[in-house]
């Protein structure tokens, strides 16, 4: 499987080339697939660097960290995202909640300093100059918090990324040939409708371009996506499932969004959260991201983004910063993806039935 996997990443996703920087990220929990993710890079020419993290040293920095530091842009940091030109980020995480009880005043600070890396990040990846896949490794950590065992989820992930195929390769490419004539069909929309329980909810998406998350870029993909016009969103949505940010979860989180603003902002838990990250900067109050979860591969919410906004029959919306590929412009500190489950919902584009239980109608995409 391991194995599979390095192939699938290095040849599939980011495509490492002769003499290729390649920067690798993970706790050193995915370190037997770092050591394949290593020998595939060298066999294809590239040179691999690998970053060591692990949430302790995570917890650490935000405890104790003076001022200045909070607000600190490294130098090193920034000539990183500036240079490399591949980046393979390994989710598998040694504990899901370290900054749970973290002020998030702390958080705030230190998402404001971070922004420029998110800018630099953004224009790299909308120019085409960086090329980058985020994915992950089944840990003891991210089973617990799906409440699966742990030889559950690592078939889950697996499964999720379908290296149970023959051919994974071969089987990503039918999964996006499929997602672009989605993609194909939503490019020509003006208006999304959202209905589904406690949601009613309008979006403008004319002019802006749908995205095929063919898993070049997340493994598993799964998804199209767009930057919907920052000032005409109108109405109300209540996600399904808790979203969390850096391992601090909100549950039933209730949006109300007047000329494309959030106006109200409600949760049963983690509300006094959810408003101090809509303070961060004006664009965390706006959308800068609207989705389909289409990896019907993808059967469960997890906690863990990358699996949760794949996951078929649901949307998703992210709040704060736009992708520029899409044409969105809202710019943020953050980007927040919450998670809502539409198997009883519709949607709606231009006045038209699309998309019922959890799927798009058939005869309507070709």
């Amino acid at each position: 499987m391991l194995d599979k996997f390095a192939r699938l990443i290095v040849d599939y996703c980011v495509n490492v080339k002769p003499v290729d920087e390649v920067l690798v990220s993970a706790t050193y929990e995915a370190y037997p697939a770092v050591r394949e993710l290593y020998k595939a890079i060298v066999q294809r020419g590239g040179y691999p660097r690998f970053i060591l993290s692990d949430e302790a040293l995570q917890e650490i920095f935000y405890r104790y960290a003076p001022e200045e530091l909070l607000t600190y842009v490294s130098r090193i940091d920034k000539y990183i995202i500036e240079n490399i030109d591949v980046r393979i980020s390994i989710i598998s995480p040694t504990h899901t909640k370290p900054l749970v009880n973290i002020d998030p005043e702390k958080m705030k600070k230190r998402s404001i300093a971070l922004r420029e890396f998110t800018e630099i990040f953004m224009r790299r990846d909308s120019e085409g100059s960086l090329r980058w896949v985020v994915t992950a490794y089944p840990t003891r950590a991210m089973a617990q918090e799906a409440g699966m065992s742990p030889l559950e989820f690592e078939e889950f992930v697996f499964r999720s990324l379908k290296l149970h195929e023959k051919d994974p390769v071969e089987a990503w490419k039918k999964q996006a040939e499929w997602q672009q004539k989605i993609a194909d069909f939503l490019n020509k929309a003006s208006e999304i409708h959202i209905v589904a329980e406690n949601t009613d909810l309008y979006l403008r998406v004319d002019g802006r371009k749908w995205i095929n998350d063919d898993g070049k870029k997340n493994m598993p993909g799964g998804e199209v996506f767009t930057g919907p016009v920052e000032d005409a969103t109108e109405g109300y949505i209540e996600f399904t499932y808790p979203a969390v940010w850096r391992g601090v979860e909100v549950e039933g989180v209730k949006l109300v969004f007047k000329n494309g603003m959030v106006v109200e902002a409600k949760a049963r838990r983690g509300e006094e959260f959810l408003k101090k990250m809509l303070e961060v900067d004006e664009g965390a109050k706006r959308l800068g991201e609207a989705a389909f979860g289409l990896n019907y591969d993808v059967t469960r919410f997890t906690k863990e983004i990358l699996f949760d906004e794949k996951i078929g029959g649901t949307i998703h919306l992210a709040l704060g910063a736009a992708y520029p590929e899409t044409g969105g412009k809202n710019k943020s500190a953050i980007h927040w993806d919450m998670v809502k489950d539409m198997k009883k919902g519709k949607v709606y584009v231009d006045g038209d039935l699309v998309y019922e239980n959890g799927r798009f109608i058939e005869e309507i995409i070709k």
